[in-house]
């Protein structure tokens, strides 16, 4: 019993932390905020590993990792950035974007659990990573015009429901003998993540934007192939001949 309730555990723990950055960042700690955000991408990202590894997946887990996911990378990166950044804006600005960002997480959520993706690939950016996106890029707002910080919040908001494939890494899993790990992994990176909360969370937002850029360039890399196969086939078509026509 006991062993069936740990990857639960690990997701409700993802969904205390999101509720936590919530509260940091309305007390004025958007730097601890972020990191919450980034410790719960942790636990989002061992929680199915973990399931797999004791072989006890379910619907009930799989539909609470959803839930937990829409408010700790969609409601609270949102938040960080609106409180941060976005109450000195026209509030039609500020409300419209910050609200679309969770909704448009929530969307992708829903098409994900009713949509199979393609083998090794995610359809849209997924929400874990757009809320790191997010949460970190706050912190820079002394560096990067709002103007800026509003249209990656509408991007990012974008991409999220997009057809854009980014690669899935979920099929790397754990050893169900190296499941005892995860708790000392989780318990390192809250100790660091709270020493080093400002610079660490700056940091790991190089790797995140990175991820989010790459299915950009993909996607477009991918239409410019096609586009280059269409002109090639229509340059190899022969040239239908001209008939001259008969003097009268």
């Amino acid at each position: 019993m006991i062993t069936k309730s740990i990857p639960s555990l690990l997701t409700v723990g993802n969904l205390f932390l999101g509720v936590i950055a919530i509260i940091l960042v309305f007390n004025e700690k958007p730097d601890t905020a972020a990191m919450m955000v980034l410790i719960a991408m942790l636990l989002d990202g061992v929680d199915g590993r973990v399931a797999r590894a004791l072989n006890v997946q379910s619907e009930f887990g799989k539909e609470l990792d959803s839930l937990s996911d829409v408010i700790s990378f969609g409601v609270a990166p949102a938040f960080i950035m609106y409180v941060v950044a976005f109450q000195e804006l026209n509030p039609a600005y500020a409300w419209i974007v910050t609200a679309l960002f969770p909704i448009c997480g929530a969307l992708r959520l829903a098409r994900f659990n009713v949509i199979s993706s393609a083998p090794g690939y995610f359809i849209g950016l997924p929400i874990p990573a757009a809320g790191g996106v997010l949460a970190t890029l706050a912190l820079f707002k002394d560096d990067i015009y709002v103007s800026v910080l509003l249209a990656s919040t509408f991007a990012l908001s974008i991409l999220m429901v997009s057809t854009i494939k980014y690669p899935n890494f979920k099929k790397v899993g754990i050893p169900k003998s190296a499941v005892w790990v995860v708790p000392v992994v989780i318990i390192v990176a809250i100790v660091l993540g709270l020493i080093f909360k400002n610079d660490l969370s700056k940091i790991l937002f190089v790797p995140l934007l990175l991820y989010a850029l790459y299915g950009l360039k993909k996607n477009v890399d991918r239409r410019l192939k096609k586009r280059n196969r269409k002109r090639g086939k229509r340059g190899d078509q022969p040239e239908e001949p001209v008939q001259s026509e008969k003097p009268a």
